[in-house]
């Protein structure tokens, strides 16, 4: 069984279920499927039950911390966590720390008495759209562990899909919640920029966003409730909000303006994701929405976001000297594309930002004709693990597979991945739902709206029922 965060909370609430249960649960979770899918670097079991019985004594005495007490949690491997090694996928890295700070969504996490379960895999410095590393091999996929769970927060992603804890937080610099959760059929969103709060800033600059990673969309939006917190360590950090996400959930969209684009205008899609995405399009519309086919009129930015992308890799490892003398203890491709991005210029820099700034104003004026832009969050599913690509590829760049993300992060809008469909061969395909910057309760809503008309995020993972059959 898996429990959903805000179905635990309840139980703790009216005594029907402890923190210690649930944190039990969750590690049986990584006993059962963590070999399967190597979701996690480390966890700290008895760190983690400790927290379980403190949390089960605030429940039984009426004192919870707040509102995520008790909720088994688990990080990806690039924020900083207190007393836990920060790796980052790098052997590049020493473990010996000092480890003596919690990121800012660590620490709200830690102040709602959430449990902290360990921390999940990464590519080396969540460089690319999979997950997999020198250092701690490759992220299999809870639909089939032979294909890729995507990456870069891969391993939070298999995390909350097998149900080693309902939530999990991860890093989104070019698609890096929304991609795992597509590939795994589970929901991630990229907020507005800003609005988790993000320290240390990341050498990817104002592209890198905190996310949360959970099962459901109403289990997402309780999570952005704890972790959205301000932090004076981010200069860009937006106020607290005052209200909840969760209020209003469950609003529907009856009446909003859905612009519907299958393609940006170029990208080519699997026939069954544009099946499988146009066919949830269809629900949104039966619920209500206004729906128009569109695209918003922009071309690829690809070049743009790899001059942003890759000058962010040069300054990642020039701390460890030439970057040639890095061979074979770094990740390949990390290191070639650091490379391309030591040789750009000031300008090409300000160049790019400069594509930036005219997508951001191109999306600004969409939103003023339609709420939220509905996608595919990926244009295939998931291919075999291990890989940067899929085979046939005539690139070598992830950001080839994954045209529908990496827009978002330029633009800083919010963005949501929920599970649309599975293809014939078993694999989840993903529905990418974009709003305007700041409109991050809109787009829950209507995540919400869809999940109420359809029950996809409510299949359990093909291991799971594997292992439960024999």
């Amino acid at each position: 069984m898996i429990f959903e965060a805000t179905e635990l909370i309840e139980g703790y609430r009216d005594k029907t279920i402890s923190p210690v249960e649930a944190t039990l649960a969750a590690f049986d979770a990584i006993e059962a499927y963590n070999q399967d899918v190597n979701a996690f670097v480390m966890v700290d079991v008895e760190g983690a039950l400790a927290a379980a019985e403190a949390s089960a004594a605030r429940w039984y005495a009426g004192e919870p911390l707040g509102p995520g007490d008790g909720v088994p949690t688990s990080i990806k491997d690039v924020f900083l966590t207190r007393g836990w090694p920060t790796l980052r996928g790098s052997a590049l890295i020493d473990a010996a720390g000092p480890w003596d700070e919690d990121s800012p969504c660590v620490a709200r996490l830690r102040e709602t008495g959430a449990v902290l379960l360990g921390k999940t895999t990464s590519p080396e410095y969540a460089w690319k759209g999979v997950t997999d590393s020198l250092t701690f091999g490759p992220t299999g996929n809870p639909w089939d562990p032979a294909v890729t769970a995507g990456g870069s927060s891969g391993g939070s992603a298999s995390a909350v899909g097998l149900g080693m804890g309902p939530w999990s937080v991860g890093t989104d610099g070019g698609g890096s919640v929304r991609i795992p959760a597509a590939f795994t059929g589970t929901v991630a969103l990229k907020p507005t920029f800003g609005l988790i709060p993000h320290y240390p800033a990341s050498p990817f600059g104002t592209l890198a966003h905190s996310g949360p990673m959970t099962r459901t969309v109403r289990d997402t939006a309780a999570l952005l409730d704890v972790i959205t917190g301000f932090d004076a360590r981010d200069w860009a950090a937006m106020p607290t909000p005052t209200g909840s996400f969760l209020d209003g959930l469950d609003g529907g969209v009856a009446g909003l303006r859905v612009g519907f684009s299958s393609n940006l205008g170029f990208v080519r899609n699997d026939p069954e994701v544009d099946a499988a995405v146009r066919a949830a399009v269809a629900v949104l519309a039966d619920a209500g929405a206004v729906v128009e086919e569109v695209d918003p009129g922009f071309t690829d930015p690809v070049d743009a976001f790899h001059v942003l992308w890759f000058s962010g890799e040069a300054k990642v490892l020039e701390v460890y000297g030439e970057l040639a003398a890095l061979a074979g203890r770094a990740d390949p491709g990390l290191l070639r594309t650091a490379q391309i991005g030591a040789s750009l210029s000031a300008s090409d820099y300000l160049d790019a930002i400069a594509v930036r700034m005219q997508l951001g104003q191109l999306m600004g004026r969409f939103h003023q004709s339609y709420d939220v832009l509905v996608t595919p969050t990926l244009p295939l599913p998931a291919f075999p693990v291990g890989q940067d690509v899929p085979d046939g590829s005539s690139s070598p760049d992830w950001t080839s597979w994954t045209p529908y993300t990496y827009p978002f992060n330029m633009t800083q809008q919010p963005a949501l991945s929920v599970p649309c469909g599975f293809t014939t061969a078993g694999l989840p395909v993903g529905l990418q739902i974009v709003g305007a910057r700041h409109a991050d309760a809109l787009v829950l809503r209507v995540g919400q709206a869809y999940q109420s008309a359809t029950d996809w995020h409510r299949r359990m993972p093909t291991l799971m029922t594997q292992k439960e059959h024999r």
